[in-house]
This record gives structure tokens, C-alpha cells and sequence, in this order.
């Protein structure tokens, strides 16, 4: 008896029909399916470290609710006198660090250091604030504090210029542009961690001894 010649037509159509899903998919859905939602994204998909460098390069106010500002510290602002300043200040009551004339400090009573936080004033006007040891509650601008590693606040500041502390064996200065001309500078001990910073104008911002 010859063959029909549909049979190999037939039998292709149900070798077909057996590679479906049983709820009627194709086979590429269901591989599809089948791959876990957490499966590794496509090479161009993938977050490359420092690629956002450039957009981070100056510190944004807004990175930090702390009352540390790149233009000063809470309702006080660079450029106020120290009437103004007095004025402005929401706080304990400021007294003299020191006897300058030309440069000095103000500092909140009641502190446990007095340098803890200092508000420097040369030629009668706010240019920079100083945030001591012990004082790890007040962030600066970008989410930097006392106690943080140097890796941690480079990661936090990628574009701080880095040198060795002056005073300090194996300490670091890291020097951060800020918005509208300020700078914030953190120092760092020889554990490598940060023991102080600052933020002011230019160039009283880098006056290593403060006011001395």
C-alpha cells in the first residue's frame, strides 16, 4: 500500500504543536517566563562607576537638611556684620573666642569646647564657620561629618582636592568648591578619618591657623 503523501506534512504540524506551552504560548515566551526578574541587564543597562563625576563635581545646597550651608550656617550669611549677625543667630548666646581685632571668632555659650562650632569675622563680616571635634551631629554641605573615613567622603565629594595636613602625620586637608564661591574644607587625622572642617570664603576658608 503506498504512502499518502500528506503524512510527512501531517507529522511536521504535530511535531510543531508539541513545542507549544501548555497555556498556548510560544516557546520564546517561555523561556521568557522562565528568566528571573533579577537577571543581569544588558552591559549599556549597568550603572558604570563615575558617571555621574561631572554632575556632582559641585556641591549642591540641597544635598544636605543640615543648617550648614555653602552660603552660611542656618539664618546667618556670609557678608553680615556682627550686629547682623548677632541679630540673625537663633541660638545660645554668642561670646569671643579670643581677643583678634581684625580676625575673631564668635562662638554659641555653653559648649563643651568652644571651638565644637566657631563663627570667624574678619574686617567686621561673617566669612567662614569652624565645626570642632566632637561634633559629629552637624552635617556639612553634601552629608559630610566628623568621624567619616576618607574613602567615604571622597565618594560623597569626587571632585575635593586632597594634600597633606600640615600639622598632622598622615592627616589630609580635602578641599570642596561649593555653590556661589565658597569652599568646604575637611580635615582628617592619621586614623583617616575626619576630626574637623569648615566652610567659608575664599580666603579666609583656608587659613590654616584660623584667626592665629
Amino acid at each position: 500500500m503506498r504512502a499518502s503523501p500528506l503524512l510527512p506534512a501531517l507529522l511536521l504540524l504535530v511535531a510543531c504543536a508539541r513545542t507549544q506551552a501548555p497555556d498556548g504560548a510560544s516557546t520564546t515566551e517561555a523561556a521568557d517566563a522562565a528568566t528571573p526578574a533579577d537577571a543581569t541587564p544588558p552591559l549599556a543597562d549597568i550603572e558604570r562607576p563615575g558617571r555621574d563625576a561631572a554632575a556632582r563635581a559641585t556641591v549642591r545646597e540641597e544635598d544636605s537638611a543640615s543648617p550648614a550651608r555653602a552660603d552660611g550656617y542656618a539664618a546667618l550669611r556670609f557678608g553680615m556684620d556682627e550686629a547682623g549677625l548677632r541679630a540673625a543667630w537663633d541660638g545660645p548666646a554668642l561670646q569671643p573666642l579670643g581677643e583678634g581685632e581684625g580676625c575673631r571668632y564668635l562662638s554659641p555659650e555653653g559648649q563643651s569646647a568652644p571651638a565644637v562650632l566657631a563663627f570667624m569675622l574678619e574686617g567686621n563680616r561673617f566669612v567662614r564657620y569652624d565645626v570642632g571635634q566632637g561634633n559629629a551631629a552637624i552635617a556639612a554641605p553634601g552629608g559630610g561629618r566628623i568621624g567619616m573615613t576618607v574613602a567615604g567622603l571622597r565618594a560623597l565629594y569626587p571632585a575635593a582636592q586632597a594634600q597633606p595636613h600640615k600639622y598632622v602625620p598622615d592627616g589630609r586637608v580635602l578641599r570642596v568648591p561649593l555653590q556661589g564661591g565658597s569652599v568646604l574644607v575637611l580635615e582628617t587625622g592619621a586614623d583617616g578619618r575626619a576630626s574637623a572642617w569648615r566652610v567659608g570664603l575664599p580666603p579666609q576658608v583656608d587659613y590654616v591657623e584660623g584667626c592665629s
